[in-house]
């Protein structure tokens, strides 16, 4: 099955915290996991989060300041976001798909701005303020469910169907015939659903088969496998690792 790792924490910086908690199985078709990531105590340098590509959307909530929430989905690349020296958010990733994006667009890079969205997030957010992460994931698992009533997350097909067979799955074809799809359609269902066309989705994919250590599922060859890499992350496979915890 796809377990995504969406984040990297430096190695060197022991006083950042970050937590992942399993949703409730009823929620596991829709939900991937719960995030906390917070730093223990000030930092002396601004900490720099490499976010992974990783195909999932996520609701974020800074638990210092109210405002500040969104909707955001990576994109095909990583990217670096500057947390500052204090920083204290929790998160829902949602599996791939699973957003329904034509009723409400998922946009980019939502940590440092205001929520002037149509989800009730602020509210959301007040209330998850103060509460320690135990007591978050259940606020989070009401609200999700309130978010399957409303169709706004339902479970997609062809994504888990890709997913229950991602080991077979090394081509854009092979994605479309596990899915029982014309490529065509493939590429249309995957757009409006995860945000990705086909053959950037397939390397989401492959990334993230190669962070669990299985490059050869993917790739026809190490140098390969080392340029595309290197061409998502910005790093080689080996400079990753030293710098990075995943």
């Amino acid at each position: 099955m796809y377990d995504p790792k969406g984040n990297s924490k430096e190695r060197a910086v022991e006083a950042v915290q970050f937590v992942e908690a399993e949703p409730p199985a009823h929620l596991k078709g829709i939900v991937h996991r719960f995030l906390e990531l917070r730093t223990t105590t000030p930092l002396t340098d601004n900490y720099r989060f490499h976010a992974l590509p990783d195909a999932c959307t996520y609701l974020i909530f800074d638990q210092r300041n109210v405002e500040v929430a969104g909707l955001t989905r990576l994109k095909a690349s990583s990217e670096e976001l500057n947390l500052k020296k204090e920083f204290h958010f929790v998160n829902i990733r949602f599996l791939p798909g699973v957003w329904q994006q034509d009723s409400i667009k998922a946009t980019y890079g939502l940590v440092d701005s205001a929520y002037r969205g149509e989800l009730p997030l602020i509210s959301l957010n007040a209330a998850l303020i103060g509460q320690n992460f135990d007591v978050q994931q259940s606020i989070f698992c009401d609200f999700v469910e309130q978010l399957v009533k409303d169709n706004l997350v339902i479970k997609n097909p062809v994504t888990e169907r890709i997913f229950l067979h991602i080991d077979d799955i090394h081509s854009v074809a092979d994605m479309a015939e596990i899915s029982d799809l014309s490529t065509r359609q493939l590429q249309r269902i995957l757009k409006r659903t995860t945000g990705f066309a086909p053959h950037d989705f397939l390397k989401v994919l492959r990334l993230q088969q190669s962070i669990r250590g299985e490059p050869s599922l993917s790739y026809a060859d190490q140098s390969h496998f080392i340029h595309a890499f290197r061409n998502a992350t910005g790093y080689t496979p080996g400079q990753y690792s030293k710098k990075f915890d995943v």
